[in-house]
């Protein structure tokens, strides 16, 4: 799409025709669509002053704060390309990921400072940038950084002229996917590829610029940035944005903000439900309520409908953010699904050869249209991996589609694995163990077997102040689940290891299972 447009439109529109509306309350301040455009053009000219350029790289760390949109948008503006890090990452994580995008500029928050001071000397960004968060008590800027508010908001706020075009198929922004084997891949995100997802979520949501949108997912994620703030700055609701997740804080600013649309995935919906607080706080504002995610037991759909809170799960990836959502008159109909494809996506399910399946056949989901992903960043073999000919998206995920087009997903195919000869989707167990009354969650992974070749071993989180045995959980899978695919083995944790965006890391585990069974043998 060579059309001269570009992200950072949204806002200036935006702020054109609302200007003193808030776009944001951050941390209970509101910060109206004309304040947030000013900051945003700010940071632009910062970047134009810098010699920062169309295809450039800018790297940032920070937890959800005002400034990280600010710097998004500006960024859109002037094509250069965003890089939004995980902040939970070690250093040598942050150092491969900076490096390997090539970053010239390094943003970050002061409580990051530690670990940007430790790679500095590895890494060859050639400016580094300080922003002060909302902690007290960090280090001050130091002196091989600039600091954000001396440089950037003396600026002015009028709109700056872009150096160079920016069109709709220019890369917008990279996002690094959790890495299971390997390194982690920077999956391509295109202006037009942007908008495309944000008219997706508009028709899923059906809401209006009247609507109060809250969420505590990191903006750091494709899901905080693309599925959240992108659309509800461009619909001009306004959005209730923290810094980071707290179960307790969700449920009040439920009622404290009388919100109408609200995402979370659901391992954030059992820690809100354990809180408590949705039992003394008003949510009959909602209207929507999107997130969901791998291994939404029918419990906590059955939960958040006493609350009067409809669950509509989706799906979606990095690479594809948002492919489906479930239609709220369909929750209970079909419930397990993650509903049906969005208006800009086509998927299908195929056999091992791209060949597409019959209805209610196993196979891989495959995803076409203008929201999937450009490429991985500098990645061309993997890129051709996961990307066909005609641009159709491989998305590793096992699942079928009913005779109305609903999808079901089973499992991520790495996570199979084969005993007696039958396959078992550990998703399909983990759904039906979370559903016990003592279990918060269960996560189960492949481990070698002499008998079978592989079975299962579950890690298992009670519910706080619960105790439940191997034999209770035995007990509880017979008749529910064929006999091939209960766990042999069974480990009782008091948390379980979650990515930024509350997915369970499979790949922790599988290094926890081999250590157990060492012991265990030993």
């Amino acid at each position: 799409m060579k059309a001269t447009w570009d992200v950072g439109r949204i806002l200036s529109k935006r702020a054109s025709f609302t200007p003193e509306k808030p776009a944001l309350i951050f941390e209970d301040t509101p910060v109206t669509f004309r304040e947030l455009q000013e900051g945003a053009n700010r940071f632009a000219r910062y970047l134009i002053d810098t010699g920062m350029k169309k295809g450039d790289r800018l790297c940032l760390i920070s937890l959800n704060c005002v400034e990280f949109l600010e710097m998004y948008l500006a960024c859109a503006m002037l094509g250069v390309i965003f890089v939004p890090l995980n902040w939970r990452l070690a250093g040598p994580e942050l150092e491969y990921q900076v490096n390997d995008c090539g970053a010239r500029m390094v943003v970050y928050q002061d409580a990051f400072l530690p670990s940007v001071d430790l790679i500095r000397g590895r890494i060859k960004a050639e400016f580094f940038v300080y922003l002060k968060g909302i902690m007290p008590g960090l280090p001050p800027c130091p002196d091989w950084s600039a600091d954000y508010s001396d440089s950037v908001r003396p600026l002015s706020g009028e709109e700056p002229h872009a150096p160079e075009p920016v069109f709709l198929d220019d890369p917008l922004a990279i996002v690094y996917t959790s890495g299971v084997t390997g390194n982690p891949k920077g999956a391509v995100l295109s202006h037009g590829q942007t908008y495309f997802k944000v008219f997706q979520i508009a028709l899923y949501t059906e809401g209006s610029r009247d609507d109060v949108v809250l969420a505590q997912l990191p903006l750091f994620h494709s899901g905080g940035l693309f599925i959240v703030a992108t659309p509800s700055l461009m619909g001009g609701t306004t959005m209730i944005m923290r810094a980071g997740f707290d179960p307790n804080q969700f449920a009040e600013d439920i009622a404290r903000y009388k919100a109408n649309v609200v995402f979370a995935l659901t391992t954030m919906w059992r820690f809100i439900l354990s809180s408590g607080k949705l039992d003394s706080v008003d949510t009959s504002s909602v209207h929507t309520v999107v997130g969901g995610g791998e291994r939404t037991p029918p419990s906590l759909f059955e939960e958040l409908g006493k609350r009067g809170l409809y669950l509509q799960q989706g799906f979606g990836q990095t690479e594809c953010s948002a492919m489906t959502v479930m239609p709220r008159a369909d929750i209970h109909r079909k419930m397990g699904s993650v509903g049906k494809p969005g208006a800009f996506v086509h998927i299908w399910i195929a056999d091992e050869n791209g060949r597409e399946l019959p209805r209610g056949q196993i196979g891989e989901v495959m995803a076409q249209g203008p929201t999937v992903m450009s490429g991985y960043w500098n990645l061309p073999g993997k890129t051709r991996e996961a990307l066909s000919e005609t641009g159709a998206l491989k998305t590793g995920d096992l699942g079928y589609m009913d005779e109305e087009g609903f999808i079901y997903i089973v499992d991520r195919a790495k996570d199979m694995y084969r005993s007696g000869g039958e396959n078992v989707y550990p998703a399909e167990v983990e759904k039906v163990l979370a559903g016990h009354p003592k279990v918060a969650n269960a996560a189960i992974v492949g481990v070698p077997d002499d008998k079978w070749g592989e079975t299962g071993l579950a890690f298992v989180l009670p519910l706080t102040g619960q105790t439940v045995t191997e034999d209770e959980l035995r007990e509880f899978l017979e008749g529910k689940i064929a006999r091939f695919k209960h766990p042999s083995h069974y480990v009782f944790v008091s948390d379980l290891p979650y990515t930024a965006t509350m997915k369970i890391r499979k790949a922790a585990l599988k290094e926890e299972a081999a250590k157990h069974l060492k012991k265990k043998s030993a």
